[in-house]
């Protein structure tokens, strides 16, 4: 088990204790107090964000990794899309190869320009399955922003994994929680899954807890529970298995057949837990999020590898027939969200 892999399970464990615990203890106070600080100043008017002229909407969450943000930007997107706006997503860009201190354009609406390796996975992803809708990366939102807007025509902005970012104003700030996973250990980043203490729920417009599971039982009741705390309009995202298919086929993959799972995302046990009962799975392989993917890590592995589409961009790559990417069907209301 490396370094990351055992800190994440610190993160999402409510009695962590032991020295590496305590040491990323120590750490989290240093953390909080530049996070307390970036936030103070910026609350307070000392620092103020820049705005372009376009609809901004910014789409995020209060922990590290795997929360389910990009199908809900991109069911954000195509809503827009239906509107006949023309909305642009931004993002850092990571995992990608490109030098994210200069805005590149993946998409323009109409063009690809990159591939996964080199956009990052889940830019990639958007790009290629939202037609009319343009994805940027860059560091800084803001420049990112306005040049979609003032050289694609973009008129709604929106920000993957944004909340943090407070340099570019927003017009809406939508928060995504993980229905099972929520907080973890309630602790600050390092210690911690928590990019910032629960004083950021002041901040928030809404938020949406994301079930990824096939009984949204306990996403229900944490809503309730959550909106008469907090004061905040809370929205329900459902996300289930679909089915499984060839990434280069399009064929589908009978339920019932053996295969291997293999994974690079930030919570992939929700993954694995929706092959669970409808495949046979010989093998779990797990990467650390947002792994570049080469021959020497699949090479070894017989028949069938499932995985999910956010490796699948990668994997395909490749060139090897027997990858299969679960399909998820997300089912969010949109218009609540929004309006």
């Amino acid at each position: 088990m490396n370094l990351k892999t055992t800190i994440t399970k610190i993160h999402y464990n409510k009695n962590s204790k032991g020295f590496l615990f305590n040491l990323l203890k120590f750490c989290s106070l240093f953390y909080g107090l530049a996070s307390g600080l970036k936030n103070y100043l910026y609350d307070n008017g000392i620092l103020k964000p820049k705005k372009v002229d376009a609809y901004v909407i910014s789409v995020g969450n209060f922990t590290t990794g795997g929360v389910g943000k990009t199908p809900v930007v991109a069911e954000i997107a195509k809503y827009f899309i239906k509107k006949g706006e023309k909305p642009a997503i931004i993002s850092r860009g990571y995992g990608g190869k490109l030098n994210n201190k200069i805005v590149h354009v993946i998409s323009d609406r109409i063009n690809l320009y990159y591939k996964a390796d080199m956009a990052g996975d889940e830019p990639y992803w958007l790009a290629v399955n939202l037609d009319g809708c343009a994805v940027l990366t860059c560091s800084s939102r803001y420049k990112a922003a306005k040049y979609a807007v003032e050289q694609l025509g973009c008129t709604k902005i929106i920000l993957d994994d944004g909340f943090q970012h407070r340099k570019l104003h927003r017009d809406l700030d939508i928060v995504l929680a993980d229905s099972e996973k929520m907080f973890g250990n309630e602790n600050l980043l390092p210690a911690g899954p928590l990019r910032e203490g629960t004083e950021g729920f002041k901040r928030l417009d809404k938020l949406v807890i994301v079930s990824k599971n096939k009984d949204h039982s306990r996403a229900e009741k944490l809503a309730k529970i959550i909106s008469k705390k907090q004061g905040v309009k809370t929205i329900i995202c459902k996300t289930e298995p679909d089915y499984v298919y060839n990434i280069i086929s399009g064929e589908h993959l009978e339920k019932g057949s053996e295969v291997t799972a293999l994974s690079a995302i930030g919570q992939p046990e929700q993954f694995y837990n929706f092959l669970e009962g409808d495949y046979v799975i010989k093998d779990k392989i797990t990467f650390d999020d947002h792994h570049q993917y080469s021959l020497n890590d699949i090479e070894n592995i017989s028949g069938n590898i499932v995985t999910t589409e956010k490796d699948a961009v990668k994997l395909a790559l490749l060139n090897k027939s027997n990858i299969y990417a679960l399909k998820l069907k997300t089912n969010v209301p949109v218009e609540d969200i929004l309006n």
